[in-house]
């Protein structure tokens, strides 16, 4: 039987050769609007890797679109590098688009040297805090010849292909949806009304690029905004779209302030391809389904069962390049899958960084992948399996040195499994997995339930020791903790430890929050449950929800310092806070605990002091390193470096990239 996913598809003459599309991606990587060659390295090795399509940007049609680490594509000048971008995917086997977009109101003043932005209305953003200016019906005109300028830029860089954004909560769906089209004019009102912007554009672009250039619109199956565009409507402007200009429609997710996580890893693989098919069965033109398709089988199928035509890959080929080749090679288990934490790609963002990634961390850093061998391979002693201690020997082995690992439990992955325990975060136990797939491909050995000492160092003569030992729970010093019903978070969440009904947890950052949300799933309905007693009316869909979120527990989160959740990536924080509220878990920040009691808690808040009764105390208060072999390995002599929590307590991202850069430093 033939892979459907490796088979080819054309979109208005253009034959691709299979149905992996790489969407656009902010990537923060241009300068001044100019093509990088960071950015060059980074999409030339996707091609490489095999995907088909591979849409880059996005890019920008005016200087109030975006900024300037946007690609830009709103002056002739940029038509260089964009050529140079083109070329590059396509000597490497892949198909070249590219995105143009407007932000609209989701731009920030900040990144205009002050102007304002522009929207339909003057309707504020809750992403930015900024009320942008109503654009006049000039603006309007000037915005869709902006567009069509750019398509024609693109054409003429050597593109294959140009895709307009026209979803996310960018310009275009601005004046799409009610929430922030206000207008009463003909680009206001009915949807006929609003729509009308969007489809200029399209018929704009079109004939700028001419009738046989392909055209893909990236819009939304679902705003997942409250009064805002509903599914029907959607569906409507999507066959406006594929009777008219659009060649091919790839369906997106949500807005960016909408309150339903979209890439985080708690949302199950696949899970919004029901919207894709909606469109599908309105629509004679190719179909892309979006979001969180991180492998093979998933993305195989969604096409076989027709939900869409291709799969838009997007931070799964961050995480693997190589993804599409290992999959028609028949080498799906080396994949190392993206597990949607969002810490490099999205989180960097945030922050004006370049996009990282956990899983890779030579995502953003193609260019280091040309490095040389070490000419002195050496003997390096890893200590430690965790994510630093794989990655770190990863690293070193790739440079050409000889690298063994020693592991004091049965298996690889340390702490990833701890983070793969609560709820949705199942995702980390894959990467936990994949690294030790990759440590098996590479053949490094790996000494299992051996704890390092100063014999088998001797014995084993290394010439560098790389420390990659971890952490262990920091406990506060508090009265009671002797007592019987005061158990550690670690424990909890490996389930080494039973809870009561009456949960107290001491400690509201990371560990404290994902070990509450652990604990709040305890006597809900599961996914199954609700499916089966959903479609056999056993219940309502209310009562449904209610057993869903409602567990058997009573929990109670304590933090001393102002708020609830400090070292959480922004990305996936506001989604995890929301399930404190929907499961009913208490919070309280800015509290001190005095004592451990038989019947619960005593803790000062505002300089009152208050006594809570639980059965259970957990102890989340954070981790310390485990530098225990720090004082042996000087005495050895042997150089060595700490890595990972060894050196400094911090995320699974740091310690990957830790690991690796160590590795990689290995004269």
């Amino acid at each position: 039987m033939k892979d459907m996913l490796f088979q080819p598809i054309t979109i208005n003459g253009l034959t691709i050769k299979n149905r992996i599309y790489l969407p656009a991606m902010h990537l923060g990587m241009a300068q001044d609007y100019e093509t990088t060659d960071q950015i060059i390295d980074f999409y030339a090795l996707r091609a490489k890797g095999g995907a088909g399509l591979i849409c880059a940007g996005y890019a920008t049609v005016d200087e109030l679109s975006g900024n300037t680490q946007n690609i830009g594509a709103h002056d002739d000048r940029f038509i260089p590098g964009l050529h140079k971008l083109a070329a590059a995917i396509q000597e490497n086997g892949a198909l070249a688009c590219l995105q143009l977009n407007h932000a609209g109101r989701y731009n920030f003043s900040f990144f205009m040297q002050g102007k304002q932005p522009v929207a339909p209305s003057a309707v504020a953003s809750r992403m930015t805090g900024e009320t942008p200016r109503e654009m006049t019906p000039e603006d309007i005109h000037g915005t869709v010849s902006a567009f069509a300028a750019a398509a024609a830029r693109v054409k003429k860089a050597g593109f294959d292909a140009v895709e307009v954004l026209s979803g996310t909560g960018y310009l275009i769906s601005e004046f799409l949806s009610p929430l922030t089209n206000k207008r009463t004019d003909e680009y206001g009102g009915s949807l006929e009304n609003r729509m009308r912007f969007g489809l200029e554009i399209m018929e704009a672009v079109r004939k700028a690029v001419g009738p046989e250039f392909p055209l893909i619109v990236r819009m939304n199956g679902n705003d997942f905004m409250p009064g805002g565009n509903s599914r029907q409507e959607l569906r409507e402007y999507a066959k406006a779209l594929a009777s008219g200009p659009a060649d091919a429609l790839c369906i997106n997710v949500g807005w960016h302030e909408a309150r339903v996580p979209q890439i985080v890893s708690c949302v199950p693989r696949g899970a919004f391809a029901y919207l894709a098919r909606g469109i599908k069965e309105s629509v004679g033109v190719p179909v892309i389904a979006s979001h969180r398709i991180n492998d093979p089988e998933t993305a195989r199928e969604l096409i076989q069962n027709n939900m869409a035509d291709m799969v838009a890959m997007g931070r799964s080929l961050i995480a693997d390049p190589m993804l599409p080749e290992k999959a028609q090679q028949g080498r799906e288990k080396d994949i190392v899958h993206c597990i949607g934490c969002a810490q490099g790609c999205f989180d960097n963002l945030f922050k004006l960084k370049h996009v990282e990634c956990l899983c890779n961390p030579l995502a953003g850093y193609e260019n280091q992948a040309r490095a040389g061998r070490t000419s002195a391979p050496k003997k390096v002693m890893v200590i430690g399996g965790g994510a630093a201690g794989m990655s770190a020997a990863l690293a070193a082995h790739d440079k050409g040195h000889r690298v063994s690992m020693y592991e004091k439990t049965g298996r690889l992955g340390g702490q990833l499994f701890l983070a793969a325990a609560p709820p949705g975060r199942e995702e980390f136990a894959q990467f936990a997995r994949d690294l030790a797939r990759q440590v098996e491909l590479r053949q490094i050995p790996v000494v299992f339930n051996k704890m390092v000492d100063e014999s088998l160092i001797q014995a084993e003569k290394p010439d560098h020791i790389l420390l990659a030992a971890g952490s262990s729970p920091w406990v506060p010093e508090l009265p009671g903790l002797d007592l019987p019903h005061v158990v550690h978070a670690w424990d909890v969440l490996e389930n080494k430890a039973p809870t009561g009904t009456r949960v107290a947890i001491i400690g509201g950052g990371a560990v404290g929050v994902e070990t509450a949300l652990f604990l709040a799933e305890k006597g809900t309905l599961s996914a199954d449950m609700v499916k089966f007693l959903l479609v056999n009316r056993a219940e309502d869909p209310e009562t449904l929800y209610e057993m869903a979120t409602k567990g058997s527990k009573t929990i109670l989160l304590i933090e001393m310092l102002d708020k609830i959740g400090k070292d959480i990536g922004k990305s996936t924080k506001w989604g995890m806070m929301q399930d404190l509220g929907r499961f009913g878990i208490q919070t309280l920040a800015g509290t001190k605990v005095a004592r451990i009691t038989p019947e619960g808690l005593e803790v000062e808040q505002g300089g009152q002091i208050q006594q809570i009764k639980a059965d259970t105390i957990v102890l989340a208060a954070g981790s310390k390193s485990d530098t225990q072999l720090v004082s042996l390995l000087k005495t050895t002599g042997i150089p060595f470096d700490l890595i990972g929590d060894a050196q400094r307590v911090a995320t699974a991202f740091d310690a990957v990239h830790s690991g690796y850069r160590a590795g990689m430093a290995i004269e």
